[in-house]
């Protein structure tokens, strides 16, 4: 879809990801703190014989939110009813949806900040009470009809959660904010992903993959399934740490996880714009891309590594990317020392601004 180290994930992906979810609270790694609150909510739901608070997941993508979805499914013995916010247009849609849940079912809104306003407003009365009211006719004669549905539980996942709306995030019972996961639990989700696929995968191969993963388990397994091609091709099959090292090399993805377009924008942001500031719509221009894609895909680990930094001006590169790229950062204006804080004293405004 975008490259080796998206977090998003592509429909073939899809397939090859469910093989590899986790089943139960148990074997999903990670995230300890959300899996143990979690599991609490469930555990007392069962008790009471009643259905759960409906569960709002947020976080960026590939941490493991349609999983956790499914495992809750799983835990209390009830289906999965799987859709997303921007496949639910109208509220019929929705009202239908809902009307075939059974007693105790999950339903899973994948994206949910992105469900027309509508839906959003009839979800109100069926996450509280459990009713929708369905509109018959048009116009002055229109009726609605009070319809009841099955108690059920609604887990909504987002990883844009600024932009829910107060009363649907003031409706779910239990919020979980996913984190980035450290290098060992990576190594952990990487050691179960190779005994699924039946991949010989040793410690330090492991740990090699893992450092190159962006703290994300969906691009550890991808990078998982490319390093095993060439283990295979060129290899004895077995994923050591220089068939890892070699096979990322092969697939442009360097030691801090950067591959071929994270590295333009910061070529371009070095080399053919000083350092910055420099808009995102000029950035995307200079790499051949689009701006949602410089933004959304490249940018937020961009800044999370501390090479990249968003001023009210535009976007500067740090020292650090200065470093990495294997150029030396000019002294004086303009670069930010440590890739998080604000720039030098009197930096930014003497620096060209190239777009807003």
């Amino acid at each position: 879809m975008f490259g080796e180290v998206s977090p998003q994930a592509g429909d073939d992906e899809r397939v090859v990801e469910s093989a590899l979810r986790p089943h139960s609270l148990g074997e999903f790694i990670g995230q300890p703190k959300v899996a143990a609150q979690l599991g609490l909510v469930l555990e007392g739901a069962k008790r009471r014989g009643r259905p759960p608070d409906h569960v709002l997941l947020s976080g960026p993508p590939g941490l493991g939110k349609t999983s956790l979805a499914l495992i809750i499914g799983s835990e209390l013995g009830t289906a999965v009813k799987i859709t997303s916010g921007p496949a639910i247009e109208r509220s019929g849609d929705l009202a239908a949806m809902l009307s075939n849940l059974a007693p105790g079912d999950v339903l899973f809104i994948d994206e949910i900040h992105r469900i027309a306003r509508p839906a959003e407003e009839l979800l109100y009365m069926a996450m509280e009470d459990f009713r929708v009211d369905v509109v018959v006719g048009k116009g002055p004669g229109a009726t609605a009809i009070p319809l009841d549905i099955n108690p059920f539980t609604l887990v909504g996942a987002t990883t844009r959660a600024g932009l829910l709306t107060g009363p649907l995030r003031d409706r779910f019972g239990f919020v979980g904010q996913m984190e980035f996961y450290s290098p060992a639990d990576l190594q952990r989700v990487l050691d179960r992903s190779a005994s699924l696929l039946g991949v010989q995968l040793t410690g330090d191969g492991a740990a090699e993959i893992a450092g190159r993963s962006r703290g994300t388990p969906r691009i550890a397994n991808r990078l998982l399934r490319r390093v095993r091609d060439f283990a295979e091709v060129h290899a004895d099959g077995r994923v050591t740490r220089g068939v890892a090292e070699a096979a990322l090399r092969l697939y442009d993805v360097d030691h801090l996880g950067l591959d071929r377009l994270d590295r333009a924008v910061l070529e371009a942001l070095v080399v053919r714009f000083g350092g910055g500031p420099v808009g995102v719509s000029t950035l995307a221009v200079a790499v051949g891309e689009e701006p949602h894609t410089v933004e959304e895909v490249c940018e937020p680990f961009l800044v999370r590594a501390g090479l990249l930094a968003r001023t009210p001006r535009g976007r500067v590169a740090t020292e650090a990317a200065w470093t990495h790229l294997g150029h030396t950062p000019p002294q004086g204006a303009g670069v930010l020392r440590g890739g998080a804080g604000e720039p030098d004293p009197g930096g930014a405004s003497s620096q060209t601004l190239f777009d807003a």
